[in-house]
């Protein structure tokens, strides 16, 4: 009775104070009929409240969220479901569940009344432009009695958790020249997923069966050739995150961590449809996903933050712990000179290795000598990477990862010009 006086709605309140207003006025006037009306409407909210605190309501809730993993931009539906198993109706609710601030503003959705033993539902839609990972709820429902003058709140404090990935990009199929994965006698399958090549053929061995020479490879090599057995291969990639705060400029969704940050989620989602084993590769983390699925790397990306304490020589030291050889695709900010020289070190087993280079620098509006002097410590850091044997696709403000990836099947004659730039700077051989 308490609770539900204290949560008289405001026409409750005014009904009230017209009630006693008009007993006031009534005692006056010496009206008894006015007294009559007015100690009717002045006990009503009183009334309402007894009734309503003695009412057992029986009320469930449910929710469910469809799908619990989005990308940023894209959008998810929250259903909820309530069902009255008590045999009285409810009046009016009002439902209010409670979201963060970055999924919008809290959607308050209105039931009419829900009979006894009656269910029914409501939904909204929810999404986000920024990646993370958003709790939704608890629900808060707000019953009424019948002429709205009394509100209790129930809470269920039962929650449900979006996902929010990061942006992720279609990328086109391109093949990486040199390009090996995994383990076994065949080439692995290009990025592109082109497939394996339709008469793979080894020279012939001691004990190898004649019905397995393959005669127009024999003819062209001018030494007896034979087909390979059909085995099973496993394609490989591993995705390196740098999350150095020190690496990277701007702030929000549009700094350079954000473009890695999306970079890396497009690019295992792109490996992973093409039937790679994946594994992500941060300096505190090594994630490997299901076969079938890249959920975990995905909620992992929703919520990676920069590091303020990041170190390249922890994330190498991580990478190379679980070398397990295939392609090795390097998502990387600015880099000291030291740095680079790390990087350029690391071997993966099979050799292929790409580093997306970001020019953090080029995300802040430098002119005159500053920006020539981040141009130069970018192009060193390129001419390192390069002559450590990696390829490196260098990465502006502004730039579309797609077409970036189109540029990897060039190889590296594909950077010859960025290479020659890079060279003029080099320590080692001074200017050219």
């Amino acid at each position: 009775m308490r609770e539900a006086l204290t949560n008289l709605t405001i026409r409750g309140k005014s009904l009230m104070s017209v009630g006693l207003a008009l007993i006031v006025l009534s005692i006056l006037l010496g009206e008894k009929d006015l007294l009559r009306v007015a100690v009717l409407v002045a006990l009503l909210p009183f009334a309402s409240a007894f009734v309503l605190s003695r009412t057992r309501y029986n009320i469930v809730a449910h929710r469910s969220l469809q799908p619990p993993r989005i990308a940023a931009g894209q959008q998810a539906r929250v259903t909820l479901r309530l069902r009255n198993l008590s045999r009285i109706p409810t009046g009016s609710m009002m439902l209010e569940d409670n979201l963060p601030y970055a999924l919008g503003s809290r959607p308050r959705l209105v039931l009419e009344r829900l009979l006894g033993g009656g269910g029914s539902k409501v939904s909204y839609s929810v999404g986000s432009d920024f990646r993370g990972r958003y709790e939704i709820g608890p629900l808060t429902v707000r019953l009424t009695d019948p002429f709205g003058l009394v509100e209790v709140t129930r809470t269920y404090l039962v929650s449900d958790h979006l996902t929010v990935t990061p942006p992720i990009l279609p990328l086109p199929p391109v093949r990486l020249p040199g390009e090996f994965s995994g383990r076994g006698e065949t080439r692995a399958r290009a990025v592109a997923v082109h497939g394996e090549d339709d008469a793979a053929t080894r020279e012939y061995r001691h004990g190898d069966d004649l019905r397995r020479v393959h005669w127009p490879s024999t003819a062209h090599s001018g030494e007896l050739m034979v087909r390979r057995e059909e085995q099973p291969w496993d394609s490989r990639a591993t995705v390196l995150l740098d999350v150095r705060a020190a690496g990277h400029r701007g702030e929000g969704p549009t700094s350079s961590f954000e473009w890695g940050v999306s970079a890396a989620a497009s690019i295992v989602n792109h490996l992973r449809r093409g039937g790679y084993q994946l594994r992500l590769v941060t300096e505190d983390i090594e994630v490997e996903p299901d076969p079938t699925s890249d959920g975990s790397l995905m909620d992992y990306l929703a919520g990676v933050q920069p590091h303020r304490q990041g170190s390249v020589a922890k994330l190498l030291e991580r990478a190379g712990q679980g070398d397990t050889g295939g392609l090795l695709i390097a998502a990387i900010g600015s880099l000291s000179t030291q740095e680079a020289e790390r990087l350029a070190g690391l071997h993966s087993s099979a050799g292929n290795r790409v580093a997306l280079l970001i020019d953090s620098m080029s995300w802040l509006s430098l002119t005159g000598h500053a920006r020539a002097e981040a141009e130069k410590a970018y192009q060193l850091t390129t001419a390192t990477l390069m002559r450590g044997g990696w390829r490196v696709v260098p990465i502006r403000n502004g730039d579309n990862l797609a077409v970036r990836w189109r540029d990897l099947s060039r190889g590296r004659h594909g950077f010859a010009h960025r290479a020659a730039m890079a060279e003029t700077v080099a320590p080692q051989g001074g200017p050219r």
